[in-house]
């Protein structure tokens, strides 16, 4: 179990992590979520000891990591799988880590079988694709088969293949009843593997709670519209209305329903291609409650054309 209590972390004027209070709980995927810039790998860093938090505590089964002498035993971690000696092998990495922590040798072979990297152990990290990097950091998390295991990202570079066996390799150790916790951007993995979600905005806690609580807070439905008549479908749904965000020949529609577009573009015999609903998902919920909390928003290009 992963405890955070209060936990602030400042650089200077900047507060980067502020008052987080939130529990990952063992036999559960719990994800991490929130948008760049928010403070989600300040708080991994400081739950693995690797940041000194100005306020607050963070303790995993109960004392600071940094306390245990052979982390690996305790604690799995996967945060940056560049951060590794290139000119090693995947096997004499392993090694390092197994002779520091206590770890007996043979259980590095067991971890490369588990990643599929058994056939290129020999080979240099330096030449691994990222793919590849991202297996070894994973391997490195599973090697001391610690009860607590932490991911940053951990499907960056993973061909469809590899997304499927990491979604089954979580979902297999919260089984088997150890804490999992996964910081992604990826909202339609975490929609596939987590069971309970912490979201944080600039450095603040926004939501902790289960998956399926947190995606019906998404209150809005949407609309998907393809129409060669875009623009005066546009018009006439804007009249009635609703929010339109233009794609080109697709449409975003909030505020009316499928029915309701349906008849506006009867009405004025406008030819509709395609017509769909969405309703409340992980996605629509997350862009809903994080909005304000974004740091880097890009501007439509429409916007940009209106300002010339």
């Amino acid at each position: 179990m992963i405890e955070v209590k209060e936990l602030t972390k400042r650089y200077g004027s900047t507060t980067a992590v502020r008052n987080l209070t939130f529990t990952v709980r063992p036999g559960r995927v719990t994800g991490f979520l929130g948008p760049n810039g928010s403070g989600k790998s300040t708080t991994l860093r400081m739950i693995l000891g690797l940041h000194t938090p100005s306020g607050g505590t963070v303790t995993v089964d109960g004392r600071p990591f940094a306390e245990r002498p052979r982390g690996l035993r305790h604690v799995g971690s996967l945060l940056d799988a560049h951060d590794v000696h290139g000119g090693r092998s995947a096997r004499a990495q392993l090694s390092a880590l197994a002779r520091s922590n206590r770890i007996p040798l043979a259980r590095v072979d067991e971890v490369l079988a588990e990643v599929g990297l058994t056939d290129v152990a020999h080979k240099r990290i330096g030449g691994y694709s990222l793919g590849m990097k991202q297996r070894l950091g994973i391997a490195s998390a599973l090697l001391g088969d610690p009860p607590v295991l932490l991911f940053d990202e951990p499907l960056n570079g993973l061909d469809p293949e590899g997304v499927r066996w990491v979604r089954g390799l979580f979902r297999r150790l919260a089984d088997e009843g150890r804490t999992v916790f996964v910081s992604s951007h990826l909202m339609s993995e975490m929609e596939h593997t987590a069971d309970d979600l912490i979201v944080i905005g600039r450095g603040e806690l926004i939501a902790a709670e289960s998956l399926t609580a947190f995606a019906a807070r998404g209150t809005s439905t949407s609309v998907t519209v393809r129409t060669p008549q875009n623009a005066e479908l546009t018009d006439l749904l804007t009249a009635a209305g609703a929010t339109v965000t233009s794609y080109g020949e697709r449409l975003e529609v909030t505020g009316l329903d499928a029915p309701g577009i349906a008849r506006i573009a009867l009405d004025h015999r406008i030819l509709v291609h395609h017509l769909s609903s969405e309703n409340a998902s992980l996605e629509r919920a997350f862009m809903e409650l994080t909005a304000e909390s974004a740091q880097y928003v890009a501007t439509p290009a429409a916007a940009l054309g209106e300002a010339r």
